[in-house]
């Protein structure tokens, strides 16, 4: 089924895969193509098998309607849903004079063969450091209730979109290095960011070194707390597909071997070339440990852990725990910290506001 379903990926954003080995399930290529984010990639791909001559196998026709249907519902539609709410929010910013800088969502979707077949969840948004009293201001002109038991950012909806308002780029309180990351973050957003047209208003987008720091770093967050999907691996192959000349790679390089990224970047972008059909040389220098990076992409596949902790406190916490001793060797790929010198401060950050 791995196999199936990473040629069906290939196929549905435009790389060369070869046939499908028969029979193929596809309940379970369904199943797996939404927990991954990939339900509209793997339509693509879908359609692509008919005008193949080497695949012989072909989805059942209702099966296929109803793909369809999920596709145009889950994601086409809520890609212009999405939009039209951020285009409203930006104008509502611009009207108050703040700046709006787009995280993930939109700024990677961009960069997508099909945008409207990238899901879109949450609106993730920068305002240079006005984030305190911008929330005060929406409260008072639009009744919005604010939520602040998150680190990092506050939390509202907006137009049936949850909107997270990030006064931090990263949590700072979750181990030593996050909060020199953070720092890193907002100089380079407040120098160093692009502007692209809303239809009232303008909104900022992450200029390429930030972006890809700020993708890569969420991607090991994730990764190391619970697990990512291949949408995020997508989000930066397409991202390094469209901006690799203008990423500072020296200096991104260098922040990676700082903040003690490299060996899981070098999974990341190995599974981008060999797995999912990307050209190695969009990646400057990626290198490859085989049996390292099938580890790391048969957990993205079929993860260990999720995100998901029961409610009440005594089986959160041994849930907690186990998901924390499980993912060791995630730590110890991802971070040159000690694992254990960093529970107090993660402890610590829990406690402090629960609800992250």
């Amino acid at each position: 089924m791995k196999e199936n379903f990473l040629r069906l990926i290939r196929l549905g954003i435009g790389h060369g895969a070869g046939p499908l080995r028969e029979p193929v399930d596809w309940d379970e290529v369904e199943t797996l193509a939404a927990r991954q984010g990939l339900m509209g990639v793997v339509l693509d791909g879908i359609q692509c098998i008919a005008e193949s001559a080497e695949n012989a196998e072909t989805i059942p026709y209702k099966k296929k309607l109803e793909w369809l249907g999920l596709v145009m519902q889950g994601y086409e539609l809520r890609y212009k849903d999405y939009r039209k709410a951020l285009t409203e929010l930006a104008t509502f910013y611009g009207r108050h004079g703040y700046k709006m800088m787009v995280l993930k969502g939109y700024a990677c979707g961009k960069d997508w063969p099909k945008p409207e077949h990238r899901p879109y969840g949450d609106i993730d948004i920068w305002l240079f450091g006005k984030q305190k009293e911008a929330d005060a201001i929406l409260t008072k002109d639009t009744g919005i209730v604010i939520d602040s038991s998150r680190h990092h950012h506050t939390v509202f909806n907006w137009m049936g979109f949850t909107v997270e308002n990030h006064y931090d780029f990263v949590n700072v309180h979750a181990r030593r290095s996050t909060a020199e990351l953070d720092k890193v973050f907002k100089e380079l957003g407040h120098t160093d960011s692009s502007t692209t047209s809303g239809q009232v208003t303008d909104f900022c987008l992450p200029s390429a070194n930030l972006h890809a720091l700020f993708l890569l770093k969420h991607c090991i967050s994730h990764f190391v707390g619970a697990n990512i999907s291949l949408r995020q691996v997508l989000d930066w192959a397409f991202f390094v597909e469209k901006h690799t000349d203008e990423i500072d790679w020296v200096w991104l390089n260098g922040m990676i071997g700082r903040f003690h990224m490299k060996d899981f970047v070098n999974c990341l972008s190995a599974i981008c070339v060999e797995d999912l059909g990307f050209d190695a040389t969009i990646f400057k220098g990626v290198q490859s440990k085989p049996p390292l990076k099938d580890r790391v992409l048969d957990d993205i596949l079929y993860p260990t852990f999720t995100a998901e902790t029961p409610k009440p406190l005594i089986p959160r916490a041994v849930r907690m725990y186990r998901r924390w001793k499980g993912n060791g060797w995630k730590h110890v790929l991802c971070y040159g910290e000690s694992r254990w010198e960093n529970l107090w401060p993660l402890l610590r950050s829990h406690l402090m506001k629960p609800e992250v």
